[in-house]
């Protein structure tokens, strides 16, 4: 539709130099074509040219702007038919431009307005009477106008059917998280009940029987402690099992945190680059597990929602103490200040508060820089024992 404005334009103006050369009128015409061509290419500043939305979402000053770019644009096409009629045929582009921009009936009296003004345009050219020209701007009005609800009610369709396709899919993902937590807790619900709780429950069964025989039959008792401290280890070990099977399998057989976060990666349209600085110490178990948990949920955050391209990863062993720190050159996000009588600032969504607690639990410290346009970074840092 700009395209063809613009070419219907230049053709009018082409059509009047050819027929009219040397009027009066000739520096007017040309004036307010330059006119109306700057109006027209200000309409995107201004809103004028966007797919209007509802208008009880769009803010006033906006609307103000649109109807009033609108109303010089067609005021100058006004001018210009009445003093040159070959102008009339910019209308068409101007139907869908009153279309997209007024609400339906303000957009269907302007649309009939202009082509009153077609027709009468037309009429004034021609030197006789034709049926023709009294019937087709009408006509192509009335197509332009069926075409546009036609495809905008398409749009809505097609936007509608996008957002229950992403309503269900966020609903069928809960269910599927809901669904493998409760089987995940089934499961070791199932694991502790018959391993350490049977252990329990034997140690407690024994060294009760163990305490009524103490002073009868020392060998007894002493017996029933040793078979205790055989079954204390016993599940001992099965603790151990359970933990190391809660641990994330990035970690399994023997892989370190460092090349762990390196494998690590945020989808096909965002880089991720690995660093590692200082000289690798040993972590405990714990504190890799929940390392590499902070680098997923962040890289999932910078993937959801910071529009990022780039993610920087960077590990680094400072002594007494091992730094996190993961960057994006994403969008932004302004951050919430703490809350009054609070430490810890307002997080947005499930991602940080999670990312939070981990650091919290092992006594660390969590920073985010961020500022809207200037991407995000994030910094956890984790205390180590001292060795030795």
């Amino acid at each position: 539709m700009h395209a063809a404005f613009f070419l219907l334009l230049g053709a009018s103006v082409a059509r009047f130099l050819l027929r009219h050369p040397g009027e009066p009128r000739t520096p007017w015409i040309i004036a307010l074509s330059i006119t109306l061509a700057l109006l027209y290419v200000l309409g995107p500043a201004v809103g004028g040219t966007a797919a209007a939305p509802p208008e009880r979402t769009t803010p006033a000053p906006t609307l103000h702007r649109r109807r009033l770019w609108l109303g010089l644009v067609v005021a100058t096409w006004v001018v210009l038919v009445v003093l040159a009629p070959s102008f009339a045929w910019c209308a068409v582009p101007l139907f869908f431009t009153a279309l997209r921009t007024l609400p339906p009936r303000a957009a269907a009296a302007l649309v009939t307005v202009l082509t009153v003004f077609v027709v009468a345009a037309q009429l004034k050219l021609s030197t006789a009477f034709d049926p023709n020209l009294l019937l087709a701007p009408p006509a192509i009005a009335a197509l332009a106008t069926a075409v546009f609800i036609h495809m905008e009610r398409q749009a809505q369709a097609q936007r509608a059917l996008i957002d229950d396709l992403i309503r269900t899919r966020r609903e069928l993902a809960a269910t599927e998280r809901r669904e493998g937590t409760l089987a995940e807790r089934q499961r070791l619900s199932m694991e502790i009940h018959d391993t350490l709780a049977q252990h329990l429950s034997s140690q407690q069964m024994l060294l009760q029987a163990a305490d009524r025989t103490w002073d009868t039959d020392p060998a007894t008792a002493r017996a029933h402690v040793r078979t205790a401290t055989g079954i204390a280890a016993r599940g001992l070990a099965e603790a151990r099992r359970l933990v190391h099977d809660l641990a994330p399998p990035e970690l399994d057989n023997g892989t370190g945190l460092a090349d762990a976060l390196r494998a690590l990666d945020a989808g096909p349209d965002i880089e991720v680059r690995f660093h590692l600085e200082g000289t690798p110490a040993p972590l405990p178990d714990r504190a890799e597990s929940a390392l590499l948990r902070i680098a997923q949920g962040a890289l999932a955050n910078i993937r959801e929602h910071s529009g990022a391209r780039t993610a920087a990863l960077t590990l680094s062993f400072l002594g007494d103490q091992v730094v996190l720190d993961i960057a994006d050159d994403g969008t932004g996000f302004t951050t919430a200040p703490a809350p009054t009588g609070s430490a810890t600032p307002t997080d947005r969504g499930h991602g940080l508060p999670a990312i939070r607690a981990r650091v919290r639990q092992l006594g660390g410290t969590l920073t985010i820089e961020s500022t809207p346009g200037e991407g995000t970074v994030l910094s956890a840092s984790i205390p180590l024992e001292p060795t030795g």
